[in-house]
């Protein structure tokens, strides 16, 4: 086997390896969900916190509540944030979520309804 051709498998091998932390780097929903919202919205997306009850979060388990909304919505929500009559009510993660994992955590918020 030539060098050349041995050097160019070695370079892409090398690339490989270099872009699979690229690739796990993003959290997965669930992790996402556990950090940035459960707090509020409860781990099952009932919304039965003590801050989900005083901000009265949406009950995501309940499937008229899931019909009320639209996927476009929902990814707004994720990425502007939540604001009522002026009063910021949840920030938005435009800065800290990728595209795919706000994409995500929509699927997730989905995956609530019973």
């Amino acid at each position: 086997m030539s060098s050349y051709k041995l050097n160019v498998r070695t370079l892409a091998a090398a690339l490989a390896l270099l872009a699979l932390p690229a690739i796990g780097f993003a959290a997965d929903a669930k992790e996402n969900w556990k950090n940035q919202c459960a707090k509020c919205h409860s781990a099952d997306g009932s919304g039965k916190t003590a801050m989900g009850k005083k901000l009265k979060t949406k009950d995501y388990t309940d499937a008229k509540v899931q019909e009320s909304f639209k996927d476009e919505e929902l990814l707004n929500d994720i990425n502007q944030g939540v604001t009522k009559e002026g009063k910021k009510l949840m920030p938005g993660y435009k800065d800290k979520l990728s595209a795919d994992e706000t994409k995500a955590l929509v699927d997730l918020i989905r995956s609530f309804k019973k």
